[in-house]
């Protein structure tokens, strides 16, 4: 099995994505222990003297003016746990816990926590161990960063709350750590703390959702290229010379992209022959290189946003390498949220330009020649109308999805938190758009398949047809009667989130940009 180990600098976008979803194993290096074992020298200096410091010797948020005298310091650290784990709602999905729990490992191996070795060795050992903390929908405002996510997982080391096993069971995480014989942390002075205040569930969330959006834009790239052939349109707009007069990085890559499908095609060339040809083709299909372009550059700009905060060390208070221990507000997720509603405004566009290009393939007076809702016999047959609705009511819902989350901010601890991110709420909605962009994504692809199969007499490309072969042998049938279509649509939903519709064309063009 893959193992990732931790240094002192950050993680990169892999190990996450390994960790989280390839449940790779965790090791921490040997510079990273050292590194622990030096700040919590530090910490345990702070702590020794009568002077109050905050998070080591002092409440916390707005109870931060009272010190706490050293008999009650390991309590306050459990119950900073305790009572910041209350999360609603449903359960978080597995890999966004890994994740979360592993960047903030990330954070504590850095050496600017003042957590003790061992404890990060716990974290290290919970994760390896497949035992994932139950974490709710509901309980982050983004600021103090993911504070009741992160708290549901502080509690599962501490062997309290509920957790789900290997085998997916959920169980007391105390029982699940003593089948793995871990033992259970006893929180010192900032413990608590360093485990809450970070930005760990909401960079999680990019890390993947980037992941998923490059895969989706480069099936988006195949699918427009597959309607713009079945509707017999002109790739002459896709020449390299147009887009390098509008420099934009992502639409020169989109456009070749497009080209590279169309490559070799027997139905593009098709317009010139016809008794009215067309000059232009619509928008949707002659302005997707300059939408889904615009969508990878923001993809780029988020990545730069994602790699900053992979090789940080969020927390307050952090310790320096000066030794001293101060107070900052590194913990505000704004940087992270403002991308992540930046790439569900993306998402939506993609989609909705997608959603035009079907329902354009459906209609007899816009599709050149096809038969209306692609039906086989159209009035006995319906073909695919109530398909384009689905998608159109995913569309719908991906604009409201657009509405920034990041906009937003409500006042909490007793205004001593008084401007928060909203990051989490921001990650979590992104996470539906990616799912909901998949779909729409999947019902252009059968959409267009179908409509290039009903081009009798004319060849598509190597690409498009090397695409619609490995569309058939998942399982997504191509012309014929009406039959139950929601059988269909979820094959063609898996075909197009597994990778497969890149992996299909790829052999054919090259690797996708």
């Amino acid at each position: 099995m893959h193992t990732v180990v931790v240094g002192t600098s950050g993680t990169t976008t892999e190990d996450v994505i390994a960790v989280a979803r390839g449940n790779a194993r965790v090791e921490l290096s040997a510079e990273a222990q050292a590194a622990l074992a030096r700040a919590r020298e530090i910490v345990d200096a702070l702590a020794a003297k009568p002077e109050p410091v905050y998070g080591v010797s002092t409440g916390f948020g707005a109870l931060a003016s009272r010190h706490i005298s050293p008999e009650l310091r390991a309590q306050l650290q459990r119950n900073i746990v305790r009572s910041h784990a209350a999360g609603m709602g449903p359960r978080v999905e597995r890999e966004v816990v890994r994740a979360l729990m592993f960047l903030r490992l990330k954070t504590v191996a850095s050496g600017h926590t003042g957590v003790r070795p061992s404890v990060a060795q716990t974290m290290a050992d919970v994760l390896n161990a497949g035992i994932t903390p139950v974490v709710h929908e509901y309980g982050s405002l983004g600021c103090s960063g993911d504070l009741a996510p992160l708290s549901h997982c502080a509690l599962a080391l501490m062997g309290e709350g509920d957790a789900e096993g290997p085998d997916g069971t959920v169980r007391p995480a105390g029982e699940l750590l003593a089948e793995a014989g871990i033992t259970p942390v006893e929180l010192r002075e900032k413990e608590g703390l360093a485990l809450l205040n970070g930005t760990d569930g909401m960079l999680g969330m990019l890390v993947m959702a980037l992941a998923d959006l490059d895969r989706l834009y480069k099936s988006a790239d195949i699918t427009a290229a597959l309607t713009l052939e079945a509707l017999l349109g002109t790739e002459k707009v896709l020449q390299p010379e147009l887009h390098a007069i509008r420099p934009h990085p992502g639409q020169g890559a989109a456009a070749a992209n497009m080209a590279a499908v169309l490559k070799g095609s027997g139905l593009v060339r098709h317009y010139q022959e016809e008794t009215a040809p067309r000059v232009q083709d619509a928008y949707s299909v002659r302005c997707a290189p300059q939408v889904a372009g615009a969508g990878r550059d923001t993809m780029a700009h988020a990545a730069l946003v994602a790699s900053r905060e992979l090789a940080a060390a969020v927390d307050n208070p952090v310790v320096l390498p000066d030794g001293r221990v101060e107070s900052n507000g590194n913990f505000h997720g704004a940087q992270v949220a403002y991308v992540l509603d930046f790439l569900a405004i993306a998402a939506a566009d993609l989609g909705s330009i997608a959603e035009r290009r079907t329902d354009r393939l459906l209609d007899k007076n816009r599709s050149h020649g096809l038969p209306p809702f692609l039906a086989d016999d159209a009035g006995v047959d319906s073909g695919l109308m109530i398909a384009q609705y689905t998608q159109a009511a995913l569309v719908s819902e991906m604009k409201r999805l657009a509405v920034p989350a990041s906009a937003d901010s409500i006042p909490s601890s007793a205004m001593q938190e008084d401007h928060v991110s909203m990051g989490w709420s921001a990650a979590r909605k992104l996470r539906t758009a990616v799912d909901n962009l998949t779909r729409i994504i999947a019902i252009e692809l059968y959409a267009a398949t179908r409509a290039i199969e009903l081009r009798h007499g004319l060849t598509p490309a190597p690409a498009s047809r090397a695409a619609i072969a490995a569309t058939r042998a998942a399982g997504v049938e191509g012309p014929g009667p009406d039959r139950f279509l929601a059988p269909d649509l979820a094959a063609a939903d898996a075909f197009v989130r597994s990778g497969g519709l890149v992996a299909a064309v790829e052999p054919v063009t090259g690797p996708l940009a």
